[in-house]
């Protein structure tokens, strides 16, 4: 027994019962404890047993329980135990009770561990974003279904690797740590990543980093979230495409291409280069859309911008800017000639035939120039100097060969004003910026208001009124004018209406027309717009102009018959100042002459007006057409025209142009003349 004492003591057996107890289970641990027994305590008497149906009853002397199902049995000594005996036992007894306590408390504790995980596991499993554990160094502890759907990887496969793997490029494989890096000294990171997939796929993932705490509050791990957002980005792509890239030739279109140009311009300004800027109009464009369709039009853009790419530098930006029209930059160039150079070989590269479906085709091209910084100092004001350039070359250019120009400040002055019409005229039409006044035409005889002219005014934002002597050539060359006439023609009859249904008698307003108004679809038009206001056609003449007139003479008289038909009456403009074919006056379904002011100035000092004014107003008498003369400014001069048997007079000698509110005023108010 004194040997067990010591063995008891001893260290060595304490930790080899400890280990036993956390080790074994059921036999294997009774087997184990009792080896222990008889190898440190050297005592065959005493036995570990785990249930007290196994204890012998013929030489056991004492049992010592420990659990409620193991024993400590002593046998041999015919039941003569001393204290010591039974107090060694004792502690035997007590220290395995603990050890058995221990090992209880770790199982439950393990238990409940692996109670955890599994639910931690069935949580993560049931998120269908990528959860993915890490280390602080990246290698994955932690990989749930979501992320085995995601990548294709099992969870055996990526357990113990590093994250890098699942990188798309080596450039971003060598950025991975750099990311993990900065999150771990910045905190919570949102981004979006590409990742390969186990198939290699590479799709676009939105990326959410979150940081593990020890219990010293100090990083353990990382968790990331990743979840599949390529058809967004597809989609997006989709977007970005229609936003910035011309759906046809697949080029920038004009918003990206300012962007990409300004952008271009900043880096040249820092490195003190000059840019240039090409503005592109190709030539022969619209009549061979026009006649072969739009597919055929369409399959020509496409060649034309291919042409365009395969003359340029990498660096150099093309764009096509809308309908025909394309510009290149060239983002560094030492002179002017190099511009030059690259202008020409656009034209060259135009020079031979496009071959579209059974069509061969040509198209030259007409380029204007601006060099940064002296012709513009952004995208826009560079473009706005192309612009004026190319129709500079346009002009002085032939249509089958092509020509480029520079901007030119003095030569380009009155393009640049051009343009400006063209846009501000657009922006009245839209804004309402336009408004009538009416000139009041006085019949000799009764000396009262008996007719009205309807002028156009234009009162800009800016330069405030404009007189139409300034934009009716622009209007007339960019075919403006008709949108203009149209416009006119609404809003005279829409104040007639209105002066109908004040109860005024009724009056003649006389609108003016242009060349390009007189078409086979004007006698319906003018229908329509009776019928849409609501107004007896003894309400509106329409004033032409002899140059109208001489083209296609048969077509305009069958036009004016047709008017005619509808009661609108028709009056000649500017008589005498065009090619006034008395063989065709008489032929024309007009009811008034107007003579023109150029020979009424002069009246009565100038021998030559005088006459030519008497000869119209006899001429017109002959052919019972009424005679209107307009510009009368003096007393003088109405007294001549009155004599001479002019009809009705116009001038500022009875009113100036006047707003619609003044016309019922005047229409009661006897003029002396």
């Amino acid at each position: 027994m004194t040997y067990m004492v010591s063995a008891l003591n001893d260290i060595d057996f304490g930790v080899s019962l400890s280990e036993a107890i956390l080790s074994f289970d059921g036999d294997a641990l009774e087997v184990e404890i009792n080896r222990l027994i008889r190898n440190f305590l050297k005592h065959d008497a005493l036995r570990f047993e785990r249930s007290s149906s196994s204890v012998s009853t013929g030489e056991t002397d004492f049992t010592c329980p420990i659990s409620a199902d193991t024993y400590y049995v002593l046998s041999g000594k015919n039941g003569r135990y001393d204290e010591s005996d039974l107090h060694h036992l004792n502690f035997l007894a007590g220290m395995t009770a603990r050890l058995f306590k221990l090992r209880q408390d770790v199982d439950q504790k393990h238990a409940l561990n692996l109670r955890e995980h599994m639910l931690q596991t069935q949580i993560l499993d049931q998120i269908h974003e990528s959860v993915i554990i890490m280390d602080l160094a990246g290698f994955i502890l932690s990989w749930n279904r979501g992320a085995e759907k995601m990548f294709g990887y099992a969870a055996s496969e990526v357990l113990g690797r590093n994250i890098l793997f699942l990188y798309e490029d080596e450039e971003e494989n060598g950025q991975g740590k750099d990311i993990l890096d900065d999150f771990l000294t910045n905190g919570a990171n949102e981004m979006e990543v590409r990742r390969r997939r186990k198939n290699g796929d590479v799709f676009w993932a939105s990326l959410t980093l979150s940081v593990i705490a020890g219990l010293d509050s100090q990083p353990v791990g990382i968790v990331g979230y990743l979840s599949d957002i390529t058809h967004r980005k597809e989609a997006e792509e989709k977007i970005n495409q229609l936003a910035y890239f011309d759906t046809l030739t697949k080029l920038p279109n004009r918003s990206l291409y300012i962007q990409l140009v300004d952008k271009s311009l900043q880096l040249a300004q820092r490195k003190q280069m000059q840019s240039a800027l090409l503005f592109i109009d190709l030539n022969r464009f619209k009549p061979i859309n026009d006649m072969l369709g739009h597919r055929v039009g369409d399959m020509l853009l496409v060649d034309v911008a291919q042409r365009l790419k395969s003359v340029l530098r990498d660096q150099d930006i093309v764009a096509r800017l809308g309908s025909d029209e394309f510009s290149v930059t060239l983002p560094e160039i030492a002179t002017h000639s190099d511009a030059s150079l690259v202008a020409q070989k656009i034209l060259d590269s135009l020079e031979a035939v496009f071959s579209v479906e059974s069509h061969d085709l040509r198209i030259s091209a007409s380029i204007g120039i601006s060099i940064f910084p002296a012709d513009g100092q952004d995208a826009d004001s560079l473009l706005q100097s192309a612009d004026i350039a190319m129709f500079q070359a346009k002009k002085t250019g032939h249509s089958l060969t092509g020509n480029y120009a520079f901007y030119d400040q003095a030569v380009n002055v009155h393009i640049a004003e051009k343009l400006f019409f063209e846009s501000a005229i657009r922006k009245a039409l839209k804004d309402n910026e336009f408004f009538l006044q009416y000139q009041p035409k006085i019949d000799v005889h009764s000396q009262r208001l008996i007719s009205v002219e309807a002028l156009l005014r234009w009162k800009h934002p800016e330069r405030g009124l404009i007189p139409p002597v300034e934009f009716i050539g622009v209007a007339e060359e960019s075919g403006l004018i008709q949108e203009i006439d149209t416009w006119v023609l609404h809003t005279a009859c829409k104040q007639a209406k209105q002066w109908q249904e004040q109860g005024l008698p009724t009056f003649k307003v006389a609108v003016n027309l242009s060349a390009r108004d007189f078409t086979e679809a004007l006698p319906q038009q003018i229908a329509y717009v009776l019928h849409q206001y609501q107004i007896s056609p003894h309400w509106l003449e329409l004033e032409i102009t002899e140059s109208m007139l001489m083209q296609n003479v048969e077509g305009v008289i069958s036009i004016m018959k047709q008017i005619v038909s509808l009661d609108v009456s028709l009056a000649l403009d500017d008589f005498g100042t065009g090619y006034s074919s008395l063989s065709y006056l008489k032929r024309f379904p007009i009811t008034s002459l107007k003579i023109d002011r150029s020979f009424v100035q002069g009246i009565p000092n100038d021998a030559n007006d005088c006459a030519i004014a008497s000869a119209i107003i006899m001429m017109a008498r002959q052919l019972n057409l009424n005679v209107v003369a307009e510009g009368v400014e003096t007393q003088a001069q109405l007294d001549y025209l009155k004599n001479a048997g002019c009809n009705e007079i116009q001038g500022y000698l009875f009113s100036r142009p006047v707003s619609p509110e003044a016309i019922p005023v005047l229409l009661n108010t006897p003029f002396s003349l």
